[in-house]
């Protein structure tokens, strides 16, 4: 048996998502503010059985316009419905485990392997709740209007529906419980009328309890500490008072052997004590790749004092630095001289150790009371940890605590990360991905996405795009906008560019990908999966026609023809002999070798601009391609707004010159647009400077720049380090990736204008109404 799905409707960003988790290990990705707190918070309210943890805030935003339009008036109304929170709760189940899923079955003929179980936070009467919320409306109405002249801005509770349940919806909300059929759910799709049967039972064969008697939930939370805070418990007041009073009144007897010889030998008795305890845990740490090479070993050593004899009594973890000898004691520090990152470690193993251990052991005669399903949840495991260390956690996890035990007993874990180190040790198929919706204000949501589904559906570029993020590490995953890139002089320059003309993107999470023309196509799938907005900043890379079958192939898109053209492109420019030849050069071009964008009948070798966006072949026609030909947004099936930008013809000026110029790479376009800054002295680093400029012409100086960067001498990373390393901010972004830039910030970036707004309709918060009135009271 195991966890197999989870679907949850208005619960915070939650409004309407469901999550597939594996039967081993799940992990929870996403921007910040995504939902993945959301949704381990509701799983923790709902299966905890505490209706009191919930408050008003814990419906989703679309919800409040549905409290607020009640009537504080009116005659009684025959039927009333109230926004409900609800929490479907999958389990999958084999025929030997079938005994354990009784209660939860639909119907006596029920046939399949997945048994449901709906929790619903829902008003306990509707009707009460709304005549309860009349009545305490009016008597706020008739104290209104007594102080008409005293404070005319006051508004008495409640307001409305909202604010009325805001104090009181512990009092009007409850749980309730129903039986799902997936049969009828499925039927549910096609308009058939479903109502799911309701668990009324005592107490012992409740809803709560029944869930409860099949899963147990554990959490293990991010802000972790290695000593828990003293309780307040008064026997131990007492023990602190008395150990107070001993240590005032005791007797100075630090010579007194006896004393101390007595002290020594319960330590090393306790010592051998604990050492046979946690031999089995410290055994089963090494899974986690501790103790690893140069890494001391642990060892719990008892410390005992006469002054806290009647204090409390503390055992110190100490780091072994060499083993005991028959004649030198083994040398050992406090566990406060061991690293975070290791120590971190250490307290998550022994933690889940200990979670496993009061899930799996069971009193004599209580087996039967033992859940079957253990649901482990890890927030962000990466703190404090190196990279290599987080993939070791998150590899040896499963050999910490096997998934599957005997007799049906299964352990499942959910991760909730922001490492990409994590993320990538384990593939795609762990992974749920949380997508914020576009939308602001009140219909603000999220959803989640099975990568795992990606991965079936996607064959061809599945180990393709695995292994590249393995190797980059990229931060994909957690963006909120993608730049795809061509290579690493884009990587390097972008964000100084963004920094130059584009400065709202700033505050924005972007994910920059050196994935080159030829391969930015591939990303194409996953991309319109996550539906993550992208740019993407390529080359027109123009080359030399080649015949008319050929380009009639490369321009069909087919994925073959593709790669042999590309293989060709390949071969083609490693012996391009034009490289160093001048205009008026005896030897012909060969086909596919670089040229000017400007050149008749040039083609494209960019895959990306054959196989993606715009999907044309001839240089004239991808500059004459519109805005539209350029984009793509997402459609009622999915998808992503993404935009392809290249260079395109900008208009230069040197001397008194003044001509259209094509440019094929970026450094071609920053030139052609920075003439005058790429000629100073004082930018030579930059590579693209010739010393007797001012005597050319600009169609010469063009020539040469051309000629200069696309030959083999040209250092492209030493352009790119040239303009970080420039203290002269007089250049501009080329023109291509400034409209790029702009049209990311639309999709991207938060204006100043709806900041301004959404301050605008902050209202204050009834929690603080509510303060206000009783601090008057």
């Amino acid at each position: 048996m195991h966890v197999h799905s989870l679907a949850f409707k208005n619960f915070r960003r939650l409004k309407d998502a469901r999550i597939d988790f594996a039967h081993d290990l799940t992990i929870f990705v996403g921007a910040n503010n995504s939902g993945k707190t959301s949704a381990t918070h509701a799983i923790e309210l709902f299966l905890s059985g505490g209706k009191d943890k919930f408050t008003i805030h814990d419906f989703s935003a679309g919800c409040w316009a549905d409290f607020e339009n009640f009537p504080a008036e009116g005659a009684a109304d025959a039927k009333v419905e109230f926004p409900v929170i609800s929490l479907d709760v999958w389990i999958s189940v084999d025929e030997d485990n079938l005994y354990r899923v009784v209660d939860l079955l639909p119907r006596a003929a029920w046939e399949g392997s997945l048994v449901g179980l709906r929790i619903e936070f829902s008003a306990k009467d509707a009707a009460q709740t709304l005549a309860n919320f009349r009545a305490k409306a009016a008597e706020a109405a008739r104290f209104a209007k007594t102080k008409e002249k005293d404070g005319q801005d006051y508004k008495p509770w409640p307001r409305n529906m909202r604010d009325y349940l805001s104090r009181e919806l512990k009092t009007e909300y409850g749980l309730r419980y129903f039986i799902l059929d997936e049969a009828q759910l499925k039927a549910e799709a096609a308009e058939a009328a479903y109502t799911p049967k309701e668990i009324i039972g005592d107490a012992e064969r409740s809803g709560h309890t029944v869930i409860n008697s099949l899963i147990k939930v554990d959490f293990l939370s991010a802000q972790r500490h290695l000593s828990d805070g003293n309780a307040q418990a008064r026997t131990e007041d007492l023990s602190k008072r008395l150990s107070r009073f001993y240590t005032r009144n005791k007797k100075q007897r630090e010579d007194d052997h006896n004393a101390l010889r007595a002290l020594m030998l319960s330590e090393d008795q306790l010592t051998k004590h604990f050492a046979d305890v946690f031999s089995d845990t410290f055994k089963s740490l090494r899974k986690l790749g501790y103790p690893g090479l140069a890494n001391p070993t642990l060892e719990i050593r008892a410390a005992l004092k006469l002054e806290r004899l009647m204090g409390d009594q503390q055992a110190k973890v100490h780091y072994l630095l060499e083993e005991a000898t028959a004649e030198v004691e083994a040398l050992a520090l406090p566990d406060s001289y061991n690293g975070l990152g290791f120590k971190n470690l250490i307290y998550m193993g022994v933690e889940l150790l200990d979670l496993h251990s009061a899930w799996s052991t069971t009193e004599e005669g209580e087996e039967d009371k033992r859940q079957p399903i253990h649901l482990i949840f890890i927030e962000e495991p990466e703190a404090h940890m190196h990279a290599q260390l987080q993939q070791a956690f998150v590899r040896k996890l499963t050999d910490l605590i096997p998934p599957t035990g005997d007799n049906g007993y299964a352990t499942q874990f959910v991760i909730t990360t922001h490492s990409p180190h994590i993320l990538y040790e384990r593939g795609f198929q762990p992974i749920r991905y949380f997508r914020r919706s576009p939308e602001t204000g009140a219909k603000q949501s999220s959803a989640v996405f099975n990568l795992s589904v990606f991965y079936d559906q996607n064959e061809p570029d599945r180990d393709f795009l695995q292994r590249y993020m393995k190797l980059t590490h990229c931060d994909l995953f957690f963006a909120d906008a993608a730049i795809l890139v061509e290579g690493n002089v884009e990587r390097l320059v972008l964000p100084l560019m963004i920094a130059q003309g584009a400065k709202k993107l700033s505050a924005a999470y972007l994910s920059i990908l050196e994935v080159g023309g030829a391969f930015a196509y591939r990303f194409r799938k996953l991309i319109e999966f996550l539906g993550l907005p992208t740019l993407i900043v390529t080359d027109l890379d123009s080359v030399r026609p080649t015949s008319p079958k050929k380009e009639e192939e490369a321009a069909a898109g087919d994925g073959a023809a593709a790669e042999v053209a590309q293989a060709a492109e390949d071969a083609e420019e490693e012996d391009d002999d034009d490289e160093g030849q001048d205009a008026e050069g005896e030897k012909r071009p060969k086909p596919r070798s670089k040229c000017p964008a400007c050149t008749p009948g040039a083609i494209t070798a960019n895959q990306t601009l054959l196989q993606w966006l715009p999907g044309k072949l001839l240089v004239d026609e991808l500059l004459a391609a519109s805005l539209d030909d350029r984009r793509q947004a997402p459609t009622a099936d999915g998808g992503a707004h993404v935009m392809v930008t290249y260079q395109c013809p900008v208009s230069a000026t040197w001397g008194t010159d003044t001509l259209e110029l094509k440019s094929r790479t970026l450094e071609e376009a920053f030139a052609y647009e920075n003439l005058a800054w790429c000629q100073k002295k004082e930018h030579h680093e930059v590579g693209l400077r010739w010393a007797k400029s001012p005597t050319m012409s600009l169609e010469e100086l063009a020539a040469k720049i051309h000629k200069r960067v696309k030959g083999e001498s040209f250092k492209k990373t030493n352009f790119a380090l040239g303009l970080l390393a420039s203290s002269d901010p007089g250049w501009v972004v080329p023109a291509y990736i400034q409209q790029g830039l702009d049209w990311l910030t639309m999709h991207v970036a938060i204006s100043d204008d709806r900041i301004e707004i959404a301050a605008a309709k902050v209202e204050p918060a009834p929690d603080a109404t509510l303060n206000a009135m009783e601090v008057a009271e």
